[in-house]
């Protein structure tokens, strides 16, 4: 996606050095957990949660199955509340798009809300290199730009940095990019957020070009909605003459009831709140009210090609609310930055696959970023089952198979280092495939189990390295059944 991430290590190269980074594993255990317990506090408020998460989910299915139909309407009206749509392929012509439109307005900078599809697309690297400065607004975001740093987290990006280290990154940052941090400066929250508004309010009250992206988009209004925390967004959404909204073709939803569902299970989700304390929605343009100018860029980078799999295409219901990152213990002990992706965590380890293909070393790896324990399934609000689409990508690296890539059917060739696993798997068929064989393999095991070493040699030790191999029985259980009728006579377990 962004050339950010570009040259990445596989997964398991770069979570191996971040787990040996015991402040980096502190911050992220005391985050995730604090997120989490509140999560649950919130969620366990709503009576009627599970139905919630179902109607979240057929809303979504349903807009996805009539994608083609919705978008065409959404351009229709937005077109007639007075916006202009644009459509981007992928990131590069998005980012051509939104520098064209920052330069027709004779301006050389922008403020920004927090917005996962232009992190995706680079945006702000690709105006820098037209000589137009993006300005972050969000707390987090704010915190990761200033110290020339990555996000690492969907709801909070900072999310790996403690207050010390945002404190001295202020101190020794704010003054290159703007107003300086207050002299004598310190790590109390309340210091560090006035340092932050008293920087951001100088750019709020001078740019002249806002850009967002969107969580929500309706159909039959084209209205937009952004919900946030901090009031920022609002900032960039009202004052500037020029607004440009970069959107992903997935969030959009037909009807303006929708938005019942998801405004009550996003926030719990993510900031494990009732409500959000920001929800912004415009239409268009109003005279005399909010941007005089507004742009809408609707990005597939990849989108088209997700909606294709019948497997995969779930994990384009996701609303970005992260308590799957929250819940995920490889992402708790790894954190973000080893995903390589502005899509971290679970949702990440099966959106980015998708989005990007399997073609790297990088996102062939992602797939098994996981141990499948499925607590990301059972926290979703639209109901995502992360562990079946992990196990589905994990085929089509080890085999191969059709896919769609930019628009087109293609045959993928199988990625490489799986050649032993191909050949297990396809011992396991021929065996599975017949009783007999099958039969005198598992017998056999069972003769000699006192020979079985207690660790697996070669490309094995990585799985035998921390955990001990399975005991085999003495007999074999389709023995034991057939001797006992199936326990009978009273025998639970193995005579022999």
């Amino acid at each position: 996606m962004s050339g950010t991430h570009l040259g990445m290590p596989a997964f398991p190269e770069a979570a191996r050095a971040a787990v040996r980074d015991t402040t980096l594993r502190g911050n992220l255990r005391h985050a995730t957990h604090t997120i989490r317990a509140k999560r649950a506090a919130a969620v366990a408020e709503v009576s009627d949660w599970a139905e919630l998460r179902e109607a979240g989910r057929r809303i979504k299915d349903h807009t996805l199955r009539h994608l083609d139909r919705y978008l065409e309407q959404v351009e229709a009206s937005v077109t007639a509340a007075g916006g202009i749509v644009h459509w981007a392929a992928d990131a590069d012509e998005a980012n051509r798009i939104v520098a064209r439109l920052v330069r027709e307005t004779g301006e050389s900078e922008v403020v920004k809300v927090k917005s996962m599809a232009t992190q995706e697309t680079g945006l702000n690297e690709a105006l820098a290199d037209e000589g137009i400065h993006a300005y972050e607004t969000d707390l987090a975001e704010l915190i990761v730009q200033l110290g020339h740093d990555r996000p690492s987290h969907i709801l909070v990006p900072a999310i790996h940095r403690n207050r010390g280290e945002i404190r001295d990154v202020f101190r020794s940052e704010m003054g290159s990019w703007g107003r300086p941090a207050p002299d004598g400066l310190t790590d109390t929250p309340a210091q560090l957020a006035e340092a932050a508004r008293l920087h951001l309010r100088e750019k709020f009250l001078r740019a002249k070009v806002g850009v967002s992206g969107a969580n929500f988009v309706v159909a039959e209004t084209g209205t937009l909605v952004v919900v946030e925390s901090e009031g920022n967004g609002r900032m960039c959404l009202t004052l500037p003459e020029t607004l440009i909204s970069v959107v992903g073709i997935e969030k959009i939803v037909p009807a303006w009831r929708d938005l019942e569902v998801f405004l009550q299970t996003l926030p719990r989700s993510s900031t494990a709140e009732r409500m959000n304390p920001y929800t912004s929605m415009w239409t268009g343009t109003t005279d005399g009210d909010g941007p005089r100018v507004f742009h809408l860029v609707l990005l597939d980078n990849g989108r088209t090609d997700t909606l294709a799999d019948e497997v995969g295409r779930q994990a384009l219901r996701c609303i970005r609310c992260s308590a799957c990152l929250n819940v995920c213990p490889v992402y708790e002990r790894a954190g973000g930055h080893a995903y390589g992706s502005v899509y971290p965590g679970p949702i990440g380890a099966i959106l980015s696959p998708q989005l990007r293909g399997t073609g790297s070393a990088l996102d062939a790896s992602l797939p098994y970023a996981s141990s499948l324990c499925g607590a990301c399934y059972e926290v979703c609000p639209v109901a995502i089952d992360i562990p079946e689409v992990l196990v589905h990508l994990r085929e089509r690296v080890v085999r191969g198979g059709p896919a769609v890539r930019g628009g087109d059917r293609v045959v993928l060739r199988p990625a490489r280092g799986h050649a032993a696993e191909r050949a297990a798997m396809r011992a396991a068929l021929w065996a599975l495939a017949r009783p007999g064989a099958l039969r005198t393999g598992q017998r056999l095991a069972s003769r000699t189990r006192r020979f079985h070493p207690r660790t697996l040699p070669g490309p094995g030790r990585a799985w035998s390295g921390t955990r001990d191999l399975p005991p085999v029985p003495a007999e074999p259980f389709r023995d034991w059944w057939r001797r006992t009728g199936g326990g009978a006579d009273g025998t639970r377990g193995a005579a022999r």
